[in-house]
């Protein structure tokens, strides 16, 4: 038996995995509110104390943010991770982390078809490289390679590098937060923190009294709480839509696809982009306009090569958990330490 975990700021996934069943199909699993538990440590004990499995032969944790020397503090959570603290405390052979877009690239090998939504059927090259970007409250990068035998999964922390305008709205929109900010990553403006990030400066241009005209302005309240949810409701959901949200998500949705074809560029991404998180399944209807595929394409004299590269929708949201189930299935089968 073998444990995973997908860690995040709102809630934790933890499943037990055989070997026999593999890491789609979990022997137990259950999810616990991350905010009402002091460490990993105490989920994990009373997951197990729970399940009443035995004992675990290898744990693998996908956790946001990234992982040095076995160990990481987990983004928008007061707790630091990790492994031989875990290997410890849990009597757990091998005990493993990985970054949780890494976790959803490996899960890339194990999706059936209706766990995906294909937004360019493009040319994909056999064994291939592929991208992830995922879109939740941050934004996360990842890749998968082949190695002869298998995929293998990369992380990185793409999300974190210089947002580069693609037009001029963009270019005041960065000048908008350089005003507010010392650094303004695609993070800043292409995940669940940077809608309102968008939204905002949209409402502060000459263009708001053409949306107060309209008649159909609906005001998003600034706190409490995350404002994402009501705009993109508000820009998708309304029947006519709120302007203001309509052309938040549709600028957002552009500089997407431009940060999406930038890194299928940098990784020679053959195989395929794929897109995770909690935000691209829920804009689903606005990814597949044309902004998107527009902004990804847009790349100069690579265009008709871009026009070529498959883009997926992941619409499985234990793709990360799957992930590390199998980086666990396979640590238990080799008999060195990955750590």
């Amino acid at each position: 038996m073998v444990l995973a975990g997908d860690i995040g700021g709102t809630k934790t996934a933890l499943g037990l995995f055989s070997q026999e069943l593999g890491p789609v199909r979990p022997v137990t699993e259950k999810v616990f509110s991350s905010a009402s538990h002091g460490s990993l440590e105490e989920i994990v004990t009373e997951f197990l104390n729970q399940a009443r499995q035995g004992p675990i032969q290898a744990a693998c944790f996908a956790v946001a943010g990234p992982i040095l020397s076995g160990r990481t503090i987990v983004t928008n959570l007061p707790w630091t991770v990790d492994s031989t603290t875990l290997s410890t405390t849990m009597d757990i052979g091998k005990v493993k982390l990985i970054n949780d877009v890494q976790a959803v690239a490996c899960s890339i090998p194990l999706l059936e078809k209706n766990n995906i939504r294909t937004l360019n059927h493009g040319l994909p090259a056999a064994t291939g490289t592929a991208a992830v970007i995922a879109v939740g409250t941050g934004l996360g990068e990842a890749f998968l390679t082949w190695d002869g035998s298998k995929y293998l999964g990369h992380a990185t922390e793409g999300g974190h590098t210089d947002f580069a305008p693609g037009d001029e709205q963009q270019a005041g929109l960065l000048a908008y937060l350089r005003n507010k900010r010392n650094h303004v990553s695609w993070e800043i403006v292409c995940s669940g923190i940077g809608i309102p990030n968008v939204y905002d400066y949209l409402a502060s241009t000459d263009n708001y009294d053409r949306y107060k005209d309209t008649g159909l302005l609906m005001e998003i309240p600034v706190s409490p709480g995350d404002r994402t949810p009501a705009i993109i409701s508000a820009a998708l959901d309304k029947d006519p839509p709120c302007p203001l949200c309509a052309d938040t998500v549709k600028t957002f949705v552009s500089i997407l696809g431009a940060e999406s074809g930038n890194l299928v560029l940098k990784t020679m991404a053959t195989g395929g982009l794929y897109l995770g998180g909690g935000i691209a399944p829920r804009i689903l209807k606005a990814l597949e306009g044309n902004s998107f595929m527009e902004a990804f394409t847009s790349k100069g004299r690579l265009a008709p090569m871009m026009e070529e590269i498959p883009v997926h929708v992941i619409l499985n949201p234990k793709a990360a958990l799957m992930g590390a189930a199998l980086e666990a299935i396979k640590m238990k089968q080799e008999p060195q330490d990955l750590d």
